[in-house]
């Protein structure tokens, strides 16, 4: 039998790949959109993309399971009451495929959504006993899947079926079952995930805080005390796997835009992202434009500023950096992108056009700054966990997850203000935020709380 694991960083997302190349055919499960590593695969191994199996339909990022068909014309498989609308092979409970030495068992296991399956794999060619559990968006390392994308009428049902799933469908399986679940850290679809890729049904059994209640009460509890935020594309993004996603040679063609042209589609409402390190972005900038650079969380912190539908203009260091963000974007269904800027923001600066700065304020600088009357107000954007682990004395507490939905603190629009963040990256959204909302003495914390804390300098909780 054959198997990989295929991770998309930052997003968290985990797909595989299952097959027998004596036989010359294969499965993907929970494809990414952009699909050459499989293609390479394929043609490397051997073997022919035969199978296609979603084990749910996704919130966090765009199937390509309409691009694997296109080119290889393998059916795709999903739950058979999943409500979708392109053509497809229903999955139930106790299916299996055979696919040369590899065994493929489908088991329903809702509770991250209604309709969502695991798949038990045996590799026959060693012995009879299956070998692992292809978990979806059910079971992470280190956590389970959130139970309230499906709606919030459907959350009581699914915190129940998420229990059963676990608690009693798992329980037939022994512990030296492999666990391979379809994300892993960097995702919003759960909030503990371990950085490991992989685990056992055993350690997690040991390890895995959600597995180990004593009653369903107590369960019901820890699970609907929070949720991770909801990004603004999950909801566009369910609607699109659920059409079929549209191929990407029918999105807008690649475009390298001369200023003039730039400024034009801005004129018409398209939104610039400035994927630039946060220095860069400070240093000089297109007004109005939002800094979201190339981190870990890209595509979570789009999916948080971007609406969906929207047409996007990027500003990047090169056609590379272009090409790069495109695939992030098209992985989440951000596919209105209508070029980049020729010669960056220094082609914009020589053609005479306006430009904006959102200055860095180093930790030295600022704590001076504290120390004097005309103290500047420091936001802190972080999460509320990460506010009471510590702080700078006398700093705001104003989520950045609150700006997103239109809320800024109580200042006046022209105070004098330091955005901080735990690195610098979300501050520098945060400030440009504020920027399009009128305040007009926004600064950021070069290197936010790990800067400040690593200069040794004073931190209060």
């Amino acid at each position: 039998m054959y198997f990989n694991q295929i991770t998309v960083p930052g997003l968290g997302c985990q797909s595989y790949v299952v097959g027998c190349p004596a036989a010359k055919v294969m499965a993907v499960v929970d494809p990414k959109r952009d699909i050459a590593d499989y293609l390479e695969i394929a043609r490397s191994e051997g073997m022919r993309i035969t199978h296609i199996i979603n084990t749910h339909l996704h919130a966090d990022h765009v199937s390509g399971d309409q691009e694997l068909r296109a080119v290889t014309g393998a059916k795709i498989y999903i739950n058979d009451s999943v409500p979708i609308d392109y053509v497809h092979e229903g999955l139930s409970d106790g299916d299996v495929f055979v696919l040369g030495a590899a065994r493929i068992e489908v088991l329903h296991t809702p509770g991250h959504t209604p309709n969502s399956v695991s798949l038990l794999v045996t590799d026959t060619a060693r012995s009879d006993e299956p070998e692992m559990l292809l978990t979806g968006d059910l079971l992470f390392v280190g956590d389970t899947g959130r139970p309230d994308l499906a709606g919030e009428d459907l959350i009581a049902q699914q915190v129940q079926n998420l229990y059963t799933s676990l608690y009693e469908k798992f329980a037939a399986f022994p512990d030296y079952l492999e666990v391979y679940p379809a994300h892993g850290q960097g995702t919003l679809c759960g909030k503990g995930l371990s950085a490991k890729k992989s685990s056992t049904l055993g350690y997690e059994r040991r390890a895995n805080r959600m597995l180990r209640f004593s009653s369903f009460e107590e369960f019901k509890k820890d699970v609907t005390s929070s949720y991770p935020a909801r990004p603004k594309s999950y909801g566009h993004i369910i609607e699109t796997n659920r059409k079929g996603a549209p191929l990407l040679d029918t999105c807008p063609m690649d475009k390298r835009l001369e200023p003039a042209q730039f400024e034009e589609l801005m004129r018409e409402g398209a939104v610039v992202i400035d994927t630039r390190d946060a220095a860069s972005f400070g240093g000089f900038h297109i007004p109005d434009s939002i800094n979201i650079g190339f981190e870990k969380q890209l595509a979570n912190w789009v999916g948080m500023v971007v609406e969906p539908d929207a047409d996007i203009l990027l500003v990047t260091d090169g056609r590379e950096g272009y090409d790069r963000m495109t695939c992030e974007l098209h992985r989440i269904g951000y596919d209105r992108i209508f070029g980049y800027l020729s010669g960056g923001v220094s082609s914009w600066l020589m053609s005479g056009r306006p430009v904006a700065q959102l200055g860095q304020t180093s930790p030295h600088q600022l704590a001076d700054e504290l120390k004097g009357k005309a103290a500047p107000v420091v936001v802190d954007v972080r999460t509320p966990a990460e506010w009471e682990a510590g702080r700078i004395a006398g700093a705001v507490h104003f989520p950045l997850t609150a700006m997103l939905e239109g809320r800024f603190p109580d200042l006046g629009k022209d105070a004098d203000v330091v955005a901080q963040c735990g690195s610098g990256y979300r501050s520098n959204i945060a400030g440009s935020l504020m920027r399009q909302a009128g305040f007009s003495h926004v600064r950021s914390l070069a290197g936010g709380f790990f800067a400040w804390r690593g200069a040794g300098l004073p931190v209060s909780s």
